[in-house]
C-alpha cells in the first residue's frame, strides 16, 4: 500500500521535480502503446532514437480513494505560478529539457508548437484543458503546482533502470474530469479499492491504473536531485504490479455519468453469460430430446386409438319385440294399489298398444267425471282437424273514422304484455302489435271486436271463484297472458274483463284514451298484425299446464274449422265430431266444456286409453297415429315437467321418469291418463279416474301416481 503524504511534503516533493528536474519531451508512439488510444500532442512529431533505447519512468495515479485528474502525455508541468491553489491531479512528466530560471521549469502548453516557452496565462485556471483535433476529445491544460510559504523545494530523482510512481496526493476539491472513464471491463467492482477506501463515505468500484510509460530520458538528473533524495528521508513506495500496457482512454462519457453513486455499481454481464449458458443447455437438451423421441430408427410409434366404450344405453327403445305381459300378470301387479281405501270408486283400464288387448279394467265403460283429462279428447281432436303449423291471428285494422283503430281479436290468449314474464313459449307481444300501428300513423281513439267467439264467456256450471282462484278467466278471442294478472304465475289471479283489461293496455302504449268495444269496418286496412305459436305447440304448452283458457280457445278453433259455432257448446260438439269421424267411440261420454273444468262432464275411461292407444302404436300404418303422436310428448313426466313435476316421491318413486301422464283435479274428482315403460321394454297406456272424499293431496293423487308405477315394475308376461 502507498505510504499517505500531506499536501505539505507532496508540494515540497513536486516542487523539487518541477525545480530541478529537465523533463524531456517524449513521445507515444504505437510501439509504446499498441492497443492503446493516442491523443496527439505537437510533442508527437518529434523522433529520437537515443530517446527511444533509454530507461521509461512510469507515473502512475493515485487510488480510487483520491479524486485524480489525467491529462494527454504531451502536457508537463509549468512554472509555479500564485494564480491558483495546488490541486490533487496526477502530474505528466516530459522527457528532460533545459531548465529555464531557478526557480521552475518553462512548460510548453498543448498549443506551445514545442518551443518551451513558458506561458502563465496558458497555465493558469482550471485544468480542464483544450479540445484535440481527433473525437472531440479535451485536452488538458498543464498544472502548476507550488509550495506554500518558506517551504524549500523538494527534487525528485528518478534512478536509471527503475519508474517511479506518485502513488497518492494531497486532497484537494476534486475535478469531474477526476473521474476516470469507465469501460466495460473497468465498471467489474474491485474488492482491494473497496479496502483501501477510507476517505471516501461513498465506496467507487476500483479501476485499473492507466500508465503512460515515458520512452524517452535524454539526460541525468542534476547533482542537486542527489542532494534533494538525501533530504527527502521517506523511500519512494516499490510499484505495484499492474498491466504495463492498458489503453488510455479519453473523455468518452458526460459528467454527470461519472457521479458517485451510493453503491458500487455491479456488472450484469456475469449474470448474462449464466442466463445464456442456460439457454444454451435447454436448447441442446431440446434438441436431443426431440431427436431422441422423434427422429432416429427407435422413433416411437404412435398407437392406435383405444376401441370406443361400450355404451349400456339406461333408457331403452320403446318396440314391439319386448315380452308382452299378460292380463293375469297386469293384474297381480295392480292387486294391491287398486285396492287402496283413498282411491273411493276407482274406474280404469290398461293397453297394450302393440297387440290392442286390454290387460286390465275395472269400470272401463262407466262414465266419470274426468276433470281435467278431458283436454286428452280436446287435443286429439285438434290434432286431427288442425294443420299443426296453423296460428292464431290478432289483427289492428284501420277505424271507420280518422285516428281510430279497432283491435279484432283473433282467438289466441297468449299474447305476453311483458316480454319474459309469459307462461305460453313462442308467444307474440303487445309491443310488437303496438309498434307496427305507432309507425302508420297517430292514434285517438282505439276499439276492440270480440264478435270471433259466440255465446257465452263462462261455461255451464263454471263458478266465479274461479276466476280469482286462477283456474278460468271468462272466454273472450283478445286477451293478454290467458287473463293472468300476474303474467308470469301459472295458478295465479285471473281478471274477470280480460278484452277490456288488453285493449286498455294497448290504447296507454299508442297514446289514446281507454278503448271501448266496437266492430271493426269490412275490408278495413289492417294496420298491425301478431300471430300466435303453432297449432301443435299450443297444445303441447296446454298440456303440460293444464290451461283451461288456452283449451277452450282451441275448441273454439276446432268448431270454427269444423263449421260450429264458437262457443262451448260449438266446441263440444266439434270435437265429438271429430272424434266420432277417426272412429273413437264416444258411447257413454257426455261433456259440456273441452278443459273439464265443469263437474258435469262424464265419459267412460275405455275412451281414453282408446285416444293414447292410438296415439301409441308401434307402427304407424294407423293415419290417426301419426297425427296424434305429438299427443304423446305432450303429456307431463313423472316427477320432471309440468302438473307431474312435484309428484312421484315415496313408493311411487319408480315410476319417475318413465310415467308420462295427464292429470286431472276437481273437488272430489282425480284421475290419471297416459303411457308407462315396463321393465321389459313394453309400452303400456292407462287411464285411473278416482272418485273420493280424502285427502287428494297426500291421500288420493299419491294413490294414483303408485298404480302407474306398479306397472312400470311390472314383468308382467
Amino acid at each position: 500500500m502507498p505510504t499517505s503524504v500531506d499536501h505539505d511534503a507532496l508540494s515540497t516533493l513536486i516542487g523539487a521535480v518541477v525545480g530541478g528536474c529537465e523533463i524531456a519531451r517524449t513521445e507515444l508512439t504505437e510501439a509504446a502503446l499498441p492497443d492503446a488510444p493516442q491523443w496527439p500532442t505537437e510533442d508527437d512529431d518529434i523522433d529520437s532514437d537515443a530517446g527511444r533505447s533509454e530507461q521509461t519512468v512510469q507515473v502512475s495515479r493515485p487510488t480510487v480513494d483520491q479524486p485524480t485528474m489525467r491529462f494527454p502525455l504531451a502536457s508537463v508541468l509549468a512554472a509555479p505560478s500564485t494564480q491558483e491553489p495546488p490541486r490533487s491531479s496526477p502530474v505528466r512528466v516530459a522527457a528532460n529539457g533545459p531548465v529555464s530560471g531557478s526557480g521552475g521549469s518553462a512548460v510548453p502548453t498543448a498549443g506551445s508548437g514545442g518551443s518551451g516557452t513558458p506561458s502563465a496565462e496558458k497555465a493558469g485556471g482550471k485544468s480542464h484543458g483544450a479540445v484535440g483535433p481527433e473525437g472531440g476529445q479535451p485536452r488538458a491544460v498543464p498544472v502548476r503546482v507550488e509550495p506554500k510559504g518558506d517551504q524549500r523545494t523538494t527534487e525528485l530523482s528518478v534512478p536509471n533502470a527503475k519508474t517511479a510512481r506518485v502513488d497518492q496526493l494531497p486532497n484537494s476539491e476534486p475535478s469531474w474530469f477526476d473521474q476516470a472513464a469507465r469501460t466495460e471491463q473497468q465498471r467489474r467492482p474491485q474488492q482491494q479499492s473497496q479496502q483501501q477506501s477510507q476517505q471516501s463515505p461513498r465506496p467507487e468500484p476500483q479501476r485499473p491504473v492507466q500508465t503512460k510509460r515515458v520512452d524517452q530520458l535524454q539526460a541525468q538528473a542534476p547533482a542537486r536531485q542527489e542532494s534533494a533524495r538525501s533530504e527527502q528521508p521517506r523511500p519512494v513506495p516499490p510499484p505495484r504490479q499492474e498491466p504495463r500496457e492498458l489503453p488510455v482512454t479519453g473523455y468518452d462519457e458526460e459528467p454527470e455519468d461519472r457521479l458517485a453513486t451510493d453503491e458500487p455499481r455491479k456488472s450484469r454481464k456475469p449474470l448474462v453469460v449464466v442466463l445464456s449458458l442456460l439457454v444454451v443447455a435447454a436448447l441442446a437438451g431440446a434438441t436431443v430430446y426431440a431427436v431422441d423421441e422423434f427422429g432416429g430408427a427407435t422413433a416411437v410409434e404412435t398407437k392406435p386409438p383405444a376401441a370406443p366404450a361400450v355404451v349400456q344405453p339406461l333408457v331403452k327403445a320403446v318396440t314391439a319385440g319386448g315380452p308382452a305381459p299378460s292380463p293375469a300378470g297386469v293384474k297381480q301387479a295392480l292387486a294391491g294399489p287398486a285396492g287402496n281405501s283413498a282411491l273411493g270408486t276407482l274406474t280404469g283400464s290398461v293397453v297394450d298398444p302393440a297387440s290392442g288387448a286390454a290387460l286390465w279394467q275395472q269400470g272401463d265403460t262407466t262414465a266419470a267425471t274426468p276433470a281435467s283429462s278431458l283436454k286428452v279428447l280436446t287435443a286429439a281432436a285438434a290434432l286431427l282437424s288442425l294443420e299443426k303449423t296453423d296460428q292464431l291471428s290478432t289483427k289492428v285494422v284501420q277505424g271507420a273514422e280518422p285516428g281510430t283503430v279497432v283491435i279484432v281479436g283473433g282467438g289466441d290468449p297468449t299474447i305476453s304484455g311483458v316480454p319474459g314474464r309469459s307462461v305460453y313459449p313462442g308467444a307474440a307481444t303487445l309491443d310488437d302489435l303496438v309498434n307496427q300501428v305507432k309507425q302508420k300513423g297517430q292514434v285517438t281513439k282505439v276499439q276492440f271486436d270480440l264478435s270471433r267467439y259466440a255465446g257465452e264467456a263462462l261455461g255451464p256450471q263454471w263458478e266465479s271463484a274461479d276466476i280469482a282462484g286462477g283456474s278460468v278467466a271468462p272466454i273472450v278471442p283478445f286477451m293478454l297472458d290467458g287473463g293472468r294478472v300476474d303474467q308470469s304465475n301459472v295458478n295465479g289471479v285471473r281478471t274477470g274483463s280480460p278484452g277490456q283489461a288488453a285493449a286498455d293496455a294497448f290504447a296507454q302504449r299508442v297514446g289514446a284514451p281507454a278503448a271501448s268495444a266496437g266492430t271493426a269496418p269490412q275490408g278495413a286496412p289492417v294496420l298491425g298484425e301478431v300471430k300466435s305459436a303453432p297449432v301443435e305447440q299450443l297444445v303441447d304448452n296446454m298440456m303440460q299446464i293444464s290451461d283451461n283458457v288456452l283449451t277452450e280457445a282451441i275448441a273454439r278453433e276446432i268448431a270454427i274449422k269444423t263449421g260450429n259455432e264458437p262457443s262451448f257448446a260449438g266446441g263440444v260438439k266439434a270435437v265429438r265430431d271429430v272424434l266420432t269421424k277417426n272412429g273413437f267411440d264416444l258411447t257413454g261420454a257426455s261433456f259440456v266444456d273441452g278443459s273439464g273444468l265443469s263437474a258435469s262432464n262424464k265419459i267412460p275411461a275405455k275412451l281414453l286409453t282408446d285416444v293414447l292407444t292410438a296415439a301409441a302404436k308401434p307402427a304407424p300404418d294407423d293415419p290417426r297415429t301419426a297425427k296424434l303422436r305429438p299427443l304423446l310428448t305432450a303429456l307431463p313426466v313423472a316427477g320432471g315437467s309440468g302438473t307431474l313435476a312435484g309428484r312421484y316421491g315415496g313408493t311411487a318413486a319408480r315410476g319417475k321418469g318413465w310415467v308420462r301422464a295427464k292429470t286431472g283435479t276437481l273437488t272430489g274428482v282425480n284421475a290419471l291418463a297416459g303411457v308407462v315403460v315396463d321393465v321389459d321394454g313394453r309400452l303400456l297406456v292407462f287411464s285411473f279416474m278416482s272418485a273420493s272424499n280424502r285427502d287428494p293431496e297426500t291421500e288420493v293423487r299419491p294413490a294414483l301416481d303408485v298404480m302407474a308405477a306398479a306397472l312400470r315394475g311390472c314383468g308382467c308376461s
